[in-house]
C-alpha cells in the first residue's frame, strides 16, 4: 500500500516529541503519521529530557502522556521517550521508521535528533501545520494581545512583537514561525469523525470555549461521552449578534457584536480563535462532533435539531457573568437530568 509520501506504508509507525500544551498542530501532525501504517506509536520525552533540551515544559509529563493518548490516531504512548530517535528505539518497539515535521528539530548539543535514523533510511517526513506553535500560544498569553481574534488589519500593529516572540537568541532550538493559522473545510473534515448518530444513540451534549485545550477538558470530556453513545460538543463563538433570537436557525440578526467568550472570561480570552479552538477538540477521541459556534443559549430548537437526551455541565464557574439567562434553562424545563461533573 502507499504512504502520504508515496513509499510504502509500514506495520507501525513511531512519532516522538515534547507535545507540551498540546493543539491541533501537533494533533495533525499525528493524523498525517498514522497515514504511513497501520498503527501509530508515539513517544512522549520526561520532564528532564525537555527541560535539558529545550527548556521548562508547560505541562508536566504526566499531562502530557494522557494528552496525547487521548488523540484519535494514536494507538499507543511510550512514556519517557529519548530525546534523540534511535535504531535501537525503533527496533525495541518493532516499528518500521519514525515520520516527522518537516522543521529540524536539535538536541542541546546542536546535533540533529533524527541524525541515526535518517542515515539508516529509517526517516519519513509530513507537512508541519504552519500558524500554530506552543511559543505561539505562550505568547498570546504573556502578551495579554487581542490580536489572534482581531480584524486582518490590526494584525500589522503586533508585527515586531511577535517577530520579537518568535525568535530569541538564548533558544538552543531553532526559532519558530508565528503566523496566523487560517483554516479551511478540508482540514475540519480531515479531523471529523465523520459518523452520524444511530437512530437509537443517546446522544450527550456539553459546550464552553475549550480555549487551551487541557487535560481538565480531556477529563470532562471523557466523563461526559460514558453517559451516552454520541458526545456533541458545542464550541463557543468569538463573534455573535447581541441581539438573538431564541430560535437558533435565526442566529444571524443585525449587525451589532458581542465576543460571547471575551464577555463571561474578560481579558484576552479566548486565547485561540473559533477554527483553532474546533479543531483542538475534534483531535480526541471522545468526540463523535463539534458544533462550531454554537449558541451560549442552548434553546428547544437547538435540542431538537441534533436530538439531544443529555446535557452534562461543568463545575467550574466563570469569572465574569455573561448574562442572567440561564443557558441550561431549556433542558432543565423539559426534563432532561443535567449531570453536573467535576471540572479536573
Amino acid at each position: 500500500m502507499i504512504a502520504l509520501d508515496g513509499g510504502t506504508k509500514g506495520d507501525r509507525v513511531w512519532c516522538d516529541g515534547c507535545y507540551d500544551m498540546v493543539h491541533f498542530g501537533h494533533a495533525n501532525q499525528l493524523r498525517q503519521a498514522k497515514l504511513f501504517g497501520k498503527k501509530l506509536i508515539v513517544g512522549v520525552h520526561n520532564d528532564e529530557e525537555v527541560l535539558l533540551h529545550k527548556g521548562p515544559p508547560v505541562f508536566n509529563e504526566q499531562e502530557r502522556y494522557r494528552m496525547v493518548e487521548g488523540i484519535k490516531w494514536v494507538d499507543e504512548v511510550v512514556e519517557d521517550a529519548p530525546y534523540a530517535t534511535t535504531i535501537e528505539t525503533l527496533n525495541r518497539y518493532d516499528c518500521d521508521f519514525c515520520v516527522h515535521g518537516d522543521d529540524i528539530t536539535l538536541m542541546a548539543s546542536g546535533r540533529d535528533t533524527y541524525e541515526e535514523v535518517k542515515n539508516a533510511k529509517r526517516y519519513r517526513e509530513c507537512k508541519r501545520t504552519a500558524g500554530i506553535s506552543t511559543t505561539d500560544l505562550v505568547g498570546r498569553m504573556l502578551l495579554l494581545t487581542k490580536s489572534h481574534h482581531a480584524p486582518e488589519e490590526c494584525i500589522e500593529k503586533h508585527k515586531e512583537r511577535v517577530l520579537t516572540l518568535s525568535t530569541d537568541c538564548m533558544a538552543q532550538s531553532p526559532w519558530t514561525r508565528v503566523s496566523r493559522f487560517i483554516t479551511s473545510t478540508q482540514t475540519i473534515l480531515e479531523f471529523a469523525e465523520g459518523r452520524r448518530p444511530k437512530p437509537t444513540d443517546k446522544i450527550v451534549y456539553v459546550c464552553g470555549a475549550f480555549d487551551l485545550f487541557h487535560i481538565g477538558h480531556l477529563l470532562f470530556l471523557e466523563e461526559s461521552a460514558k453517559l451516552g453513545d454520541y458526545l456533541i460538543v458545542g464550541i463557543l463563538s468569538d463573534q455573535v449578534p447581541k441581539k438573538l433570537f431564541l430560535d437558533y436557525t435565526c442566529l444571524f440578526l443585525f449587525n451589532n457584536f458581542l465576543k460571547v467568550v471575551n464577555d463571561y472570561k474578560g481579558g484576552n480570552h479566548p486565547i485561540m480563535s473559533l477554527h483553532e479552538r474546533v479543531l483542538s477538540v475534534l483531535a480526541y477521541k471522545p468526540v463523535n462532533e463539534v458544533v462550531s459556534g454554537a449558541p451560549y443559549v442552548i434553546t428547544d430548537d437547538f435540542i431538537n435539531r441534533f436530538k439531544i437526551s443529555l446535557v452534562c455541565q461543568g463545575t467550574r464557574v466563570p469569572h465574569h457573568n455573561h448574562s442572567d439567562t440561564d443557558p441550561f434553562k431549556a433542558a432543565k424545563r423539559r426534563g432532561f437530568i443535567l449531570f453536573t461533573i467535576i471540572s479536573f
